[in-house]
C-alpha cells in the first residue's frame, strides 16, 4: 500500500468534526483510494464497525440511479436512520447530476441546463446530509465540475476541503525505498501518479500518454464543448516544453504561430490554459517584486501537478533536467504547505563604462510557510566558481533577512558558504530539509 499520510491526518483531524469532507485533485491522484481503502481501513482498525461504514461509488453503473440527487440524498438516510453514528463516503459526486426542482415540474425529474434556476445538485445533497447528526460525510471529485475555487464558493465556509495531489517525491521515495539517486531519476521521468508508480517500468509510459489523452484531455473537451482539439493538444506541448518559462498568452500565441504557422488569438490561448487549470494538470505562479513586495507584470510561470503528465506530453523524447528539476522542487514546496511565487527585483548598476543602468534579477521562488520565508535558486552543478557566483548572483543584490538556499542537483552535504547562504543536494532538500 501507497501511504499518503499527510491526507489521511488530515481526514482524521477533521473526523466528526459536523462538516463535509470534500477530497479535491487532479483525476487518478488517489483520491478514491485515500478515501475508500486508506481511511476505512483506518475507521475499522480504530473501533468503527464495518456496517456503520457506507460506500457509494458513483462511477458505478449499478447505482446509476443515485445519480439523481433527491434519491442518493434519500437512499443516505434510509441507510442511516437506525443508528447512532454512520461514516458515509460518496465517491465521484460530480457525477450526480443537477436537476430543475420537482415542485416547478410536476414532480417529474428534468435535466437542468446551463442558465436554470431553482435547481437541485449534489451541493443540495452534501449540505443537507452534512446537517444530519448521525451522519460523517466524506465525498471526492475531480475535474471541471468540482474545483477548489467550487468548494470556496458553493460551500461558503461549510465544508472542509482537503486538496490532494499526486505522489509527492517524499511519498513517492518512503514508498520505493532503495537509492535515493535511483530514486530520483525514475521519479524525473515517471513521475508520481499513483497507477504509473505501481505500472511495470516497460508499461509506465503507455499509461500516462493514454491517461492524458483518453482522460484528462476527453474531459477539458467534452466539459467545456471544444471544437478545436488540434489546437488545444498543441498549447499543452507548449507548456510542457515551455515549463519553468516566464510567459504569457502573447507570446505562447506567437510560439504557436511559429510552430503552426496558423494564428490564434490570445483570448483562446488565456481560455485554454484555464481549462487546464480546471483541471488541475496544470498550476500558474505569479511573480513577486521582491523589493516593492507586490505581484508584478503580466508574465507568469506554469508547473504540472505531475511530472510524468509534462513528460508525456514530450513523448518522453525530450529531457531537460533544469525544467524538470525546477517543477519538481515547486511541486515539493506545495506538497509542504508553501506558498511560492517567482522572485523578481530590479537594481541600478554601473556597466563597464561607469553608466548607471538598470539590471533585472530573478530568484527562482519565494516561498513563505506561516513566518518562516526562503529564497530557492537551483543549479545542475556549483563546481565552478564563476557557475556558483552567478547563481547566488541575485542573493547578493537583495540585503534583507529572508534565508537563501542554493540547491544542486549534486549529492553534497549541507554546508553554508562565506555569506552564510544554505547550499544543499537536492535530495536531501526533497527528503529532509523542507519538512
Amino acid at each position: 500500500m501507497i501511504n499518503r499520510d499527510k491526507y489521511l491526518d488530515q481526514l482524521i483531524k477533521n473526523k466528526n468534526n459536523g462538516f463535509p469532507k470534500v477530497i479535491t485533485g487532479v483525476r487518478r491522484c488517489g483520491k478514491s483510494y485515500l478515501l475508500t481503502e486508506i481511511y476505512k481501513n483506518y475507521l475499522l482498525n480504530n473501533g468503527v464497525e464495518k456496517d456503520d461504514i457506507l460506500i457509494i461509488e458513483l462511477d458505478d453503473d449499478r447505482n446509476s440511479d443515485l445519480l439523481n440527487p433527491l434519491k442518493l440524498g434519500a437512499f443516505v438516510r434510509d441507510w442511516c436512520k437506525e443508528k447512532s453514528n454512520c461514516y458515509v463516503f460518496l465517491d465521484e459526486i460530480q457525477r450526480v447530476f443537477r436537476i430543475i426542482n420537482p415542485i416547478l415540474t410536476n414532480g417529474k425529474i428534468v435535466i437542468a441546463k446551463d442558465g436554470d434556476e431553482n435547481t437541485i445538485s449534489f451541493v443540495e445533497v452534501i449540505l443537507g446530509l452534512s446537517r444530519e447528526p448521525n451522519i460523517d460525510l466524506y465525498v471526492t471529485g475531480s475535474n471541471s465540475k468540482m474545483l477548489s475555487k467550487d468548494v470556496a464558493s458553493e460551500f461558503r465556509d461549510k465544508a472542509i476541503e482537503i486538496h490532494m495531489r499526486p505522489l509527492s517525491f517524499y511519498e513517492y521515495f518512503n514508498y520505493v525505498g532503495g537509492s535515493k539517486s535511483d530514486a530520483l531519476m525514475e521519479y524525473m521521468m515517471h513521475g508520481g501518479m499513483p497507477l504509473a508508480v505501481l505500472s511495470p517500468k516497460d508499461e509506465k509510459e503507455h499509461y500516462l500518454k493514454k491517461l492524458f489523452d483518453k482522460t484528462y484531455f476527453k474531459d477539458i473537451i467534452e466539459h467545456n464543448k471544444i471544437t478545436k482539439t488540434e489546437s488545444l493538444d498543441e498549447l499543452c506541448k507548449i507548456l510542457s516544453s515551455c515549463t519553468g518559462d516566464l510567459l504569457n498568452s502573447e507570446r505562447i500565441a506567437n510560439t504557436y504561430k511559429s510552430v503552426k504557422h496558423e494564428k490564434i488569438d490570445k483570448e483562446t490561448v488565456t481560455k485554454y490554459i484555464d481549462f487546464f487549470k480546471d483541471a488541475m494538470l496544470i498550476d500558474e505562479v505569479e511573480r513577486f517584486d521582491l523589493k516593492g513586495r507586490n505581484i508584478i507584470g503580466s508574465t507568469r510561470k506554469y508547473y504540472f501537478s505531475d511530472i510524468g503528465l509534462r513528460n508525456a506530453k514530450e513523448n518522453f523524447t525530450f529531457f531537460d533536467e533544469g525544467k524538470v528539476i525546477e517543477n519538481i522542487i515547486y511541486n515539493e514546496l506545495i506538497y509542504n504547505n508553501f506558498s511560492v511565487t517567482v522572485g523578481a527585483f530590479e537594481s541600478f548598476e554601473k556597466n563597464k563604462e561607469g553608466k548607471t543602468i538598470r539590471v533585472n534579477y530573478e530568484v527562482d521562488f519565494y516561498a513563505t510557510r506561516g513566518n518562516d520565508a526562503f529564497y530557492f535558486q537551483i543549479s545542475s552543478d556549483i563546481s565552478n566558481l564563476e557557475t556558483k557566483n552567478r547563481e547566488i548572483k541575485p542573493f547578493t543584490k537583495i540585503n534583507d533577512g529572508t534565508r537563501k538556499v542554493l540547491v544542486v542537483n549534486r549529492p553534497i552535504p549541507l554546508m553554508k558558504d562565506e555569506r552564510n547562504y544554505l547550499i544543499i543536494g537536492l535530495t536531501d532538500f526533497l527528503l529532509e530539509y523542507i519538512k
